[in-house]
């Protein structure tokens, strides 16, 4: 896929499957995480990579938060499953570090701009996947459970597997509607 392509036409899919990427596929979307906008080259990332019983985990500390908001059984069956609907979850974390010129917010950017071009790097190898936050990102437990400090901050988890379906077309976008030139 041509990667004008690949961006113009970006869709999520939560329909994934097994098999995961893995070797150098896997280590293709870590890299094209790692060429992320950078300003300070302070390389504000971090990713935690769960799959198999890893899954799991992120489950347990998932419904651990959820425990402690006394949620009701609903909610916890459904944070409980999120980590299942594929077989990997990466966790993009956005590590701070404190600079004069390079304020947190540009690291959260930063991370983020991570998550995207590990989503995009995904689908140019065949494979799929969705970019999932929530307010469990943003729990004290969570963040003790994956060693935050700081200003640090999860950005996204991002799901990722073989699409069990094909992407709806992406919709045509009335581009005066968000842009405007001075």
């Amino acid at each position: 896929m041509d990667a004008l392509e690949l961006l113009l036409n970006r869709r999520s899919i939560a329909k994934l499957s097994a098999p995961a990427p893995e070797g150098v596929a896997l280590e293709n979307i870590i890299q094209a995480g790692l060429r992320a906008p950078d300003h300070g080259n302070l390389q504000p990332w971090r990713f935690v990579i769960a799959q198999g019983e890893g899954l799991s985990k992120l489950s347990d500390i998932l419904l651990g938060a959820a425990q402690q908001e006394n949620s009701e059984q609903a909610v916890l069956d459904k944070v409980k499953n999120a980590p299942f609907r594929a077989p990997m979850v990466i966790t993009v974390i956005a590590k701070v570090s404190e600079h004069e010129k390079v304020p947190a917010f540009e690291q959260y950017l930063s991370a983020g701009c991570a998550v995207q071009a590990m989503q995009m790097a995904a689908v140019a190898q065949g494979f799929q996947g969705f970019w999932r936050s929530g307010k469990w990102m943003f729990h004290p437990s969570v963040h003790q459970a994956f060693g935050l400090e700081g200003d640090d901050q999860i950005v996204g988890f991002l799901y990722l597997g073989t699409p069990g379906c094909e992407p709806m077309k992406a919709p045509k976008r009335n581009l005066s509607n968000f842009v405007e030139f001075m």
